[in-house]
């Protein structure tokens, strides 16, 4: 059986961490029951595991874009089921692939269901972080550390900016993957220096970075594109509101104030922090915490000073919120910077909300994350959503982000006269 069975990923077993595969499996006898198991390890050495039964049609085969999985990680039909359901073998863990020379490798084996789940095939996806012929540059220019990604070919390409959020290491694979679909991308952490405890954060220095962005060659605007998730959302409203040359900015899962840290431009104070609340964090049973209450109330008079004026902005927003948030109440800040630039007369937005979705969206295809160390609590919290539906929001986003950044600064491009209609 060992040697009649096979497992093919389709159209081959070597990608993009973003794009999906075909799994399928010949051989089998008529209506034999297997599962089909997903193995992957990441840089931390933690094991993320899944597995799903599938029963072989009359000829032998089975064709996870057409069966259903009948029990386990998952069930129906899900294609890339086994990647989003993979969880870690110990908790309140998420998969970590921060380096973009590093891919992520994925077992994938079919087992006799019953005792002893004898393998009878397997094979092996590796998932690239960047694609062939993008660069990776490492940057240090005035104040700022990261890296840019720069796509082959003469260009122009559209530029964008990705701020990650915080924590120890600076991921690499969404500006990575951005860059492998066509963007000059810079990214750069929200300080300097990640090493030390941060007490302040200065605009100048993401001013620094946008000036960087927009003197590269291949860079096809004079304005660029701001990505952001979570904490670093708010600075992408700040960057937006009070830096030039910025034309689409993604908003994900952020707030509407200035949270955590001081904002200063110029030696000024520009925003207080909207402060968290530890002691409002809500214990769990699976060990962690709640923590989708601990930020003070945005609406109360004492942090008027914390609310950004996204009315100020040139460029045009995309505001993402997963309803099941539970990090914070994405959605509720949402709707207040829609009605603010309502109430301006202002329409330079687009909104998407996502049922069943959490915090972390991401690009698509990596294990969905249930529960990790937040970095400013310093203790594992909830993010919310259930794994089918959060990865079905980051198939979709995904799409939708680089529609965006494309169109907006393309058209920015048109009105300047620097590409052809």
């Amino acid at each position: 059986m060992l040697s009649q069975v096979r497992l093919r990923l389709l159209p081959s077993a070597r990608c993009l961490f973003d794009e999906p595969v075909q799994v399928t499996v010949t051989g089998l006898r008529s209506r034999q029951l297997v599962s089909i198991r997903a193995r992957s390890i990441d840089q931390k050495n933690i094991t993320f595991c899944s597995s799903a039964t599938y029963k072989a049609d009359e000829r032998g085969e089975i064709d996870l874009g057409r069966d259903p999985s009948l029990s386990g990680s998952y069930v129906g039909v899900e294609p890339m089921g086994l990647l989003w359901s993979m969880t870690a073998d110990a908790v309140h863990k998420k998969f970590l692939k921060t380096h973009s020379s590093i891919p992520q490798v994925v077992k994938f084996s079919v087992h006799e269901e019953g005792k002893g789940s004898r393998m009878l095939a397997e094979t092996t996806n590796e998932r690239l972080l960047i694609g062939d012929g993008v660069t990776r540059v490492p940057v240090r220019y005035k104040h700022i550390r990261g890296a840019l990604f720069v796509p082959l070919g003469p260009g122009p390409f559209p530029a964008v900016l990705d701020l990650y959020t915080f924590g120890a290491d600076l991921s690499e694979k969404r500006p990575s993957l951005l860059a492998s679909r066509g963007f000059v991308v810079l990214t750069v952490a929200l300080h300097n220096d990640m090493s030390k405890d941060i007490n302040e954060i200065h605009l100048d220095y993401f001013e620094e970075a946008v000036e960087f962005l927009r003197q590269q060659d291949k860079v096809g605007s004079k304005g660029v594109g701001v990505m952001s998730l979570s904490k670093s959302a708010d600075l992408a409203l700040s960057i937006a509101s009070y830096l030039s040359g910025v034309e689409a900015t993604v908003w994900i899962n952020g707030c509407s104030a200035n949270t955590a840290f001081p904002l200063y431009y110029k030696n000024t104070q520009l925003h207080p922090p909207l402060l968290f609340d530890p002691k409002k964090l809500k214990p769990v049973e699976s060990g962690a915490f709640n923590c989708k209450h601990c930020v003070d109330d945005t609406k109360a008079e004492k942090n008027k000073a914390t609310l950004i004026p996204i009315e100020q902005a040139k460029g045009r927003f995309l505001f993402v919120a997963s309803e099941d948030d539970q990090n914070w109440d994405s959605k509720a800040y949402m709707n207040q910077m829609v009605d603010r630039l309502r109430q301006h007369r202002k329409e330079n937005f687009e909104c998407l909300c996502y049922p069943g979705a959490g915090h972390y969206l991401e690009p698509p295809y990596g294990p969905y994350c249930k529960s990790s160390i937040h970095s400013l609590a310093r203790k594992p919290v909830l993010w919310g959503g259930e794994a089918r539906s959060h990865a079905a929001a980051e198939v979709h986003l995904w799409t939708k982000v680089q529609d965006f950044f494309r169109l907006i600064v393309i058209r920015c491009c048109i009105a300047t006269g620097e590409i052809n209609n």
